[in-house]
């Protein structure tokens, strides 16, 4: 297939911010979902970088900006290199392949570096004590905010992350945490966390779940579309990373 030219994406090259991606319709999304997944194959050809990471955060980052208002919610990436389709959301899609390069992009979420980065990070397993510090200081504050943690199975294992969700379970502050266990992790995922996970998404309780969502989904058309590109657009994805590592 023929390399298309970074202005071909037509609809991702209109949106610099997530204020512009929430104008989108829901339609739209899955379209935008495979222009950024191509756009990221594309520059980090060009400078280098993560590529399972990124490619498996394409929907997460949309969803999450589309459904939450930042940057006054705060969103906070754990782990620096699952952060790339932020980075391109939010105003620095031009910018991407100065990643590595001396004064460009910080590969991971920079405060410095723009507002939408909440949170500085250079490895794993920070986001919810972050997030948690975030979500007590908006409740003090009276401040109407939403605190997202975003973070991988991986990450997931450390004690830093039991500590804060231990703590947070006790206080009542507006946080989200999103486990994104999408098996897009650099190698092979062991130990007896993610073997829990995986007994989870092969349990009855969890396919007896799926079978639900279809029903639901079937009575509205329009998200029952964008589910079932996103499920593609997940298989398409595992084929595009196993060719980059051969």
């Amino acid at each position: 297939m023929e390399k298309n030219p970074k202005s071909a994406f037509l609809l991702l090259a209109q949106i610099n911010s997530p204020s512009e991606l929430r104008q989108l319709s829901k339609s739209q999304l899955p379209q935008l979902a495979a222009e950024l997944r191509e756009f990221i194959i594309q520059s980090l050809n060009e400078c280098g970088g993560h590529f399972a990471g990124n490619l498996g955060t394409v929907e997460l980052a949309i969803a999450a900006h589309y459904v939450f208002n930042s940057p006054e919610d705060r969103l906070i990436w754990d782990v620096g290199h699952q952060a790339y389709p932020h980075k391109i959301l939010t105003e620095r899609r031009h910018k991407i392949t100065s990643i590595r390069k001396k004064n460009g992009l910080s590969p991971f979420p920079a405060r410095l570096e723009s507002i939408f980065d909440s949170f500085g990070v250079g490895h794993s397993s920070t986001s919810i004590s972050a997030a948690l510090g975030m979500a007590v200081a908006a409740q003090r504050k009276n401040i109407d905010r939403k605190v997202v943690a975003i973070i991988g199975d991986g990450a997931m294992t450390a004690g830093m992350a039991f500590e804060a969700l231990n703590h947070a379970g006790d206080i009542r502050g507006n946080l989200l945490v999103i486990l994104n266990d999408n098996k897009m992790s650099i190698s092979g995922n062991v130990g007896a966390l993610s073997n829990y996970f995986a007994r989870i998404l092969s349990s009855t309780l969890y396919t007896n779940f799926c079978k639900g969502g279809k029903k639901v989904l079937k009575a509205v058309p329009a998200m029952r579309k964008l589910a079932v590109a996103q499920k593609n657009m997940s298989k398409a994805r595992s084929s595009q990373v196993l060719c980059l590592k051969n």
